[in-house]
């Protein structure tokens, strides 16, 4: 049986696709989600694909995912910048989490972009391969799962 893993997706990524493609790609986030299945597929994983908007969906998603020990892959936009709720969330992980962005944050001319409160978390950061990015961070969770 494969695991379980989640796919967490944060603010305006459910626009991947239209959403300023000349930074995030023309992959929409149903392509995105599709990939992400297959890609966990053939890992022996379980891929439960999400996006929110709503910073307390994402949350609630967290929480289950500390006390089910789920691993979790999570491009939390916008609130990897500046979330100090998210920050306590992830802390509370115990199954891996990797860090996952289309872009590279560092990159990025707004100075508010490199800093995450994801990161102190993360077994790993991948960031500015585009939807491969989710792949290697599948690959992650996996060599991190045994």
């Amino acid at each position: 049986m494969s695991t379980p893993v989640l796919v967490l997706n944060g603010p305006n990524l459910g626009r991947l696709g239209r959403r300023q493609p000349e930074i995030y790609g023309t992959t929409t986030f149903a392509e995105l989600a599709e990939l992400c299945r297959g890609w966990a597929d053939a890992l022996d994983l379980r891929a439960d694909v999400r996006q929110t908007n709503h910073e307390g969906e994402l949350l609630d998603w967290l929480n289950a995912a500390a006390d089910d020990a789920t691993p979790v892959v999570l491009n939390a936009a916008a609130w990897t910048h500046y979330s100090y709720a998210l920050y306590d969330a992830c802390a509370q992980l115990v199954a891996p989490l990797v860090e996952v962005h289309l872009s590279e944050p560092l990159q990025r001319p707004e100075e508010f972009r490199h800093h995450s409160v994801v990161t102190p978390h993360a077994v790993e950061v991948v960031a500015g391969h585009g939807p491969e990015g989710y792949r290697l961070a599948l690959e992650v969770v996996r060599r991190e799962l045994g």
